[in-house]
């Protein structure tokens, strides 16, 4: 299967790449290196080296003798966006091109705009795209959890069956979005789902929970083949954060009490999840959306699993929480398609131990402590 891997540069875009193509899909990756500059504005950098995607593609070309394709540009280029698609000719597109960080998107207004132009332009550029040269593509969307905020009652996949005044209909789920970032995200999820009711495309939405986990199979084979481990207080998982600061002997910083609660998943489930996803498309006229996460736990729980795992004493904070969230609330999540198409989950104490301790270690030297404290307010973002 050809396999257009969009964002092909970024942590879960690279990895993603490797894994398609080591299962024997023809694979190319678009990216318009956008992420690294994020680096730059922010003066920070991935704790572990990476290196750039022409040198990681040919790296992939010695270790495995499997060729990858390369697109430099971007999705908001309506005419970049349709050349790729119509020289690659695509069965399936996975895409990751979009800006991924909630904290970025309410630094201020430029980057709340920025965030919704650059992640709903790029996704319609790619649907008409879609539309007008093979409406058969399978679109393999990367949305996240965070869509659906935290209701307090139990989050379906994606749909909802719904009884009012004696009638029943089946709608999307109702989303309840936490930052302009998400936000970007619904809005992509509603029109992909009507780009399939009206055009007939065919189209999975994979609500992705916090992804954890810097080694997949693919880039563990040789060190230029790694993807990015971001711990920043802006592009970094609070799980990274809590990894690096048990290494470097610091406490934990916990934002306000700690029960806010998500869905997790590793990285190496994440790149098989959407193998399965490819290699079972949906219908023509199908949106299908599965919830990608294998665990759940509240902040304060990923704390104490952190501690628990670290071969050493670790203390734990309790910061001001700089996001508006709600700090304890029910979170239950229906996840069964994905474990139906056959994925078995790892764990995240079994990572912890087997690899994310050790890479930590390895390159603490690069750790800059005034990246892991929270510069941006929710609030702060409107000026008084």
């Amino acid at each position: 299967m050809r396999v257009l891997v969009l964002g092909g540069d970024g942590y879960l875009g690279w990895p993603t790449a490797l894994h398609l193509s080591d299962k024997g899909h023809e694979v190319a990756v678009l990216d318009n290196y956008a992420r690294r500059k994020y680096d730059v504005e922010l003066e920070a950098e991935s704790l572990v080296p990476i290196e750039d995607l022409p040198t990681r593609i040919a790296a992939w070309e010695e270790v495995s003798g499997k060729k990858i394709a390369l697109f430099e540009g971007d999705l908001c280029d309506a005419e970049f966006t349709y050349s790729a698609v119509r020289d690659f000719a695509p069965d399936s597109i996975v895409h990751f091109a979009e800006q991924r960080s909630a904290p970025y998107s309410m630094i201020d207004r430029d980057h709340a705009v920025y965030t919704q132009q650059n992640n709903v332009v790029g996704n319609l550029n790619l649907l008409y795209a879609i539309a007008e040269i093979n409406p058969d593509i399978h679109l393999v969307k990367l949305g996240t959890m965070g869509e659906y905020g935290t209701p307090n009652i139990d989050i379906e996949e994606g749909w909802l069956e719904v009884e009012h005044n004696g009638r029943k209909d089946r709608m999307l789920y109702p989303k309840k979005p936490g930052s302009f970032y998400h936000l970007s995200k619904v809005h992509d999820s509603h029109n992909i789902e009507f780009a399939c009711r009206i055009w007939d495309l065919r189209a999975t939405d994979l609500n992705q929970g916090v992804v954890y986990g810097q080694q997949t199979a693919q880039t563990a084979l040789d060190p230029r083949l790694a993807t990015r481990f971001d711990y920043d207080a802006v592009f970094g998982t609070v799980l990274n954060r809590f990894v690096i600061q048990a290494v470097l002997g610091q406490p934990l910083t916990v934002y306000g009490k700690g029960g806010q609660t998500r869905g997790l998943i590793d990285v190496r489930d994440t790149v098989e999840c959407i193998r399965l996803a490819v290699e079972n498309p949906a219908d023509r006229g199908e949106f299908r959306v599965f919830n990608q996460m294998t665990e759940s736990y509240s902040v304060a729980q990923i704390a104490e699993i952190v501690a628990n795992c670290f071969p050493g004493p670790v203390q734990i904070e309790n910061l001001d929480n700089p996001r508006v969230e709600q700090p304890e609330h029910y979170y239950n999540v229906i996840h069964t398609g994905l474990v139906e198409l056959g994925l078995q989950p790892h764990l995240l104490s079994d990572t912890l131990i087997e690899s994310m301790f050790d890479i930590v270690g390895a390159n603490k030297h690069r750790v800059n402590d005034d990246r892991m404290r929270p510069t941006v307010r929710w609030r702060g973002a409107i000026k008084s």
